[in-house]
């Protein structure tokens, strides 16, 4: 199934992972993902670790991720998680837009809530307006705890500021919130984990019983109990449980890719045409190997 079909994962943390996840997601048909901004796992403390973790992703991250044959972009914006240090969130609004126009940034997110605080709710909604402001696609992080009411609340929000629902990806969907998203016209993407949220049996269910319109597969590893293979094994156990190519290749490929490729920034000629690989290329004098011989393919061979 992986030489036959193109996979694209459009929600995973590629800072917290290794060169050995490249090089398996690559060899498993991923020619494409979206590093959506994240938390640390503990707070930080000032604007300057925000600007340098969103340098990262927008410079060494996807020249990390080239050297394996894997198109990088990501995603920009507050995460609910740290909005409710109100003082130091202030500052990282008034830098979000010195990232937004970058080349590989395909959307404002991950946003939303997390424990459903006013605050949250206040860097949320700043954030929406600057989205409306930029005709940028929405990437919603729903909480964890209260998944439905939070759920519904961020749609509401979001239609509240004027935007399209189209433009508008609701992640982390479970069973309770698929019909709800699907219904009010947003995007319903599920992040698969080995063990908690979405598992790829339950995923398979809800194709089987929704279909595959507006739904999106992807697996937002991270520096946690997750796994960077998480859409090419669920896009496998589909077609062995029945589900057709075509509904497969559309919820782990076609519509990550008409979701976030609306600002013209993500492209398919950018894997249909790769450039070649060449690992003795630097980033800032620095290499993804260490002592190993590079790859070079033969058209960079001179």
């Amino acid at each position: 199934m992986e030489d036959k079909m193109m996979i694209i994962d459009p929600h995973v943390h590629m800072t917290s992972r290794t060169t050995d996840d490249y090089e398996a997601m690559a060899a498993a048909g991923v020619v494409a993902v979206i590093e959506p901004s994240f938390w640390f796992g503990q707070p930080r403390t000032q604007v300057g670790s925000f600007q340098d973790y969103f340098s990262s992703l927008v410079g060494w991250e996807p020249f990390r991720a080239s050297q394996f044959g894997i198109k990088h972009y990501c995603t920009i914006g507050l995460n609910s998680k740290e909005a409710n240090n109100e003082a130091l969130a202030e500052q990282v609004i008034e830098l979000l837009p010195l990232y937004l126009h970058k080349e590989n940034v395909v959307a404002i997110g991950e946003i939303g809530y997390d424990d459903q605080t006013p605050a949250e709710d206040k860097f949320f909604r700043m954030q929406l307006d600057m989205a409306k402001e930029l005709d940028m696609t929405v990437q919603v992080h729903t909480p964890h705890r209260d998944k439905k009411a939070g759920t519904i609340k961020s749609m509401e929000v979001c239609l509240e500021h004027g935007l399209n629902p189209a433009n508008v990806i609701i992640d982390h969907n479970n069973e309770e919130t698929v019909k709800e998203v699907l219904d009010r016209g947003f995007i319903a993407a599920f992040t698969i984990y080995p063990k908690t949220k979405m598992g790829n049996e339950r995923m398979v269910e809800v194709v089987k019983k929704f279909g595959s319109s507006n739904i999106i597969v992807d697996s937002s590893a991270d520096w946690g109990v997750s796994d960077p293979l998480a859409v090419p094994k669920t896009a496998s156990l589909m077609l062995k449980r029945g589900i057709s190519m075509e509904d497969v290749r559309k919820t782990c490929y076609q519509n990550a890719l008409d979701a976030f490729s609306k600002n013209g920034k993500m492209k398919e000629a950018h894997w249909l045409q790769p450039d070649s690989i060449n690992q003795s290329q630097l980033f800032n004098d620095n290499s993804v190997l260490r002592g190993q011989k590079p790859r070079i393919d033969e058209d960079q061979i001179t």
